[in-house]
């Protein structure tokens, strides 16, 4: 397992979500601390530190803790044409 620099591991619809909750989790807080909307000042920090994680994994497509935990759900072209590659091997003519 590599830790520096990390390989992409963030991808689809893995991706498509943080790049949607985190900007909103921003907005929300940025609404509470600017007084539109009232809030707890803890929610507003969780909302801060979760929406910015969010935000910064989905737009580099690298997450540490999927790295710890195995997980990856990018996929690179060069992966799906291998696997594209091996289905064709695999299916009878």
């Amino acid at each position: 397992m590599r830790f520096y620099p990390p390989e992409k591991n963030v991808g689809g619809w893995d991706r498509l979500l943080r790049l949607i909750v985190g900007p909103i989790l921003l907005i929300g807080s940025a609404a509470a601390i600017l007084g539109v909307i009232v809030l707890s000042p803890i929610l507003v920090a969780l909302g801060v530190i979760v929406g910015a994680t969010l935000t910064v994994t989905g737009l580099t497509q690298k997450c540490p803790l999927n790295n710890l935990l195995g997980l990856n759900t990018y996929k690179s072209r060069r992966t799906a044409e291998s696997e594209t590659e091996q289905e064709n091997i695999e299916r009878p003519a």
